[in-house]
């Protein structure tokens, strides 16, 4: 069992957070993780992007070579196009169809999902109105990962575990939230 993820997106919108709550779940199920992060400008509304390796087996590299990646998650869409040279041939992208407009020339977000519909293995899904629905538009990021949780090899229920760890110490509405938005997502592509 093997899972290269590309994380990608723009400060603010939880990478980060996806990362957690895939570390956690695989730390508990006794897998090897590898993690890479650049936050950049990520404070002021700048890409951000993680290089997440699983395994059931030693991982020597946290980093993630040009075509080897089983998977790229996206909180932001134009972030998930500048990835794509990580991708393998039989790839996955999962993606948030709303765009965080931070540049003043920021590509038509018609032409970037026209893109993303030349890829056989692509999903985009309007995370922000989902999460919005599930209790809190903050929660788009866990509305990602529940739509790519189906091309991750690890069980949903320890994600969701993972939610509840993460979070906990938020309170239970928190959770409660992330969860629903985690399982809004996953119920979204199956």
């Amino acid at each position: 069992m093997k899972n290269d993820i590309i994380l990608a997106g723009v400060g603010g919108q939880g990478i980060l957070s996806i990362a957690a709550v895939v570390g956690l779940a695989a730390v508990d199920k006794g897998l090897y993780l590898k993690q890479s992060e650049v936050h950049g400008m990520s404070q002021r509304g700048g890409d951000v992007q993680s290089h997440l390796r699983i395994s059931d087996s030693q991982i020597s590299s946290d980093l993630i070579p040009y075509g080897g990646a089983d998977l790229i998650i996206s909180v932001e869409p134009m972030e998930a196009l500048r990835y794509l040279p990580w991708l393998k041939k039989d790839g996955w992208i999962v993606s948030n169809s709303t765009p965080f407009v931070n540049i003043p020339d920021y590509p038509d977000i018609n032409s970037i999902l026209d893109e993303f519909r030349k890829i056989e293995k692509s999903i985009v899904v309007d995370a922000d109105n989902m999460a919005k629905e599930a209790g809190s538009v903050r929660s788009g990021n866990m509305v990602v990962l529940g739509a790519a949780s189906k091309y991750i090899d690890i069980p949903f229920d320890s994600l969701c575990d993972a939610v509840r760890k993460l979070f906990g110490r938020k309170g239970e509405e928190i959770v409660s939230v992330n969860i629903k938005a985690l399982e809004a997502g996953r119920s979204c592509c199956l």
